[in-house]
């Protein structure tokens, strides 16, 4: 199997005047292509730290990180700008859609940003990728004009553009109600069947219950690494709340 990622003892440190902060403590982990892989932690565990350096938003104190082979850490910041761009799709908790762009110009704007490739027909692809998330009627609909589950199936989609090697999504049923939540986590494991590699940052044990592998993290190390005997089927959990509410009717 493919190694997509790959860290060696990585540690973070935070100064703030003589007080050092270790955020990471050496952190070792690998995930193969087409994995999903649920990071866990409580606030303050690290989680969140670890998943920045995964996403080259930022860059350990030592230790290396290797994505697909490349040596992140080594990179310059323009270096590093093009990694996130043409290797990692994010989808945050609070969406990050431009309110005044409709959802077709969301989705194309890493095109738009992308300096090693020149697409010829951006909104063709754009409309493809939210036709796979379900959104192919609302191509032309703004932010304001979508539910809060909608929004996070643009920043799916948005994250799907430039077919990156891994989607790293950092709490991403956040700001969404139980069912919205399964809704955005079916999603999730459609694509995963497609063979996207998939890296979920959360702090609920039952969002992790729907990936193949969790990662606990506490006090910036690894707790614990295991891979699931049994994933919840979140299609399966939708149905169970479509036949409860025809039973409550």
């Amino acid at each position: 199997m493919q190694t997509i990622i790959q860290t060696k003892n990585l540690i973070k440190d935070y100064h703030t005047g003589e007080i050092t902060v270790r955020a990471l403590n050496g952190i070792n982990l690998e995930i193969s292509k087409g994995e999903f892989v649920a990071i866990m932690g409580a606030s303050g565990s690290g989680k969140s730290t670890l998943m920045n350096i995964l996403g080259c938003l930022d860059v350990p104190t030592e230790g290396d990180y290797f994505l697909d082979d490349v040596q992140v850490n080594k990179l310059s910041s323009k270096e590093l700008a093009d990694i996130r761009n043409q290797k990692i799709g994010f989808v945050f908790q609070g969406f990050n859609l431009l309110s005044r762009t409709s959802a077709l110009e969301n989705v194309e704007m890493p095109l738009l940003y992308n300096r090693k490739v020149h697409y010829p027909n951006p909104s063709k692809l754009a409309a493809e990728a939210l036709e796979r998330v379900g959104l192919g009627d609302r191509l032309h609909h703004h932010p304001n004009q979508l539910s809060g589950g909608q929004q996070q199936r643009v920043a799916i989609a948005r994250s799907l553009i430039n077919n990156p090697s891994v989607i790293l999504a950092d709490e991403p049923t956040g700001n969404l109600d139980s069912r919205t939540s399964i809704e955005v986590l079916s999603i999730f494991q459609e694509l995963n069947k497609q063979g996207i590699t998939i890296l979920l940052i959360t702090h609920e044990h039952d969002i992790a219950q729907y990936a193949k592998r969790n990662i606990e993290i506490k006090d910036g190390s690894i707790l614990k690494d295991y891979t699931l005997e049994e994933t919840k089927t979140a299609v399966e959990v939708l149905n169970d709340f479509e036949t409860q509410k025809a039973e409550d009717l």
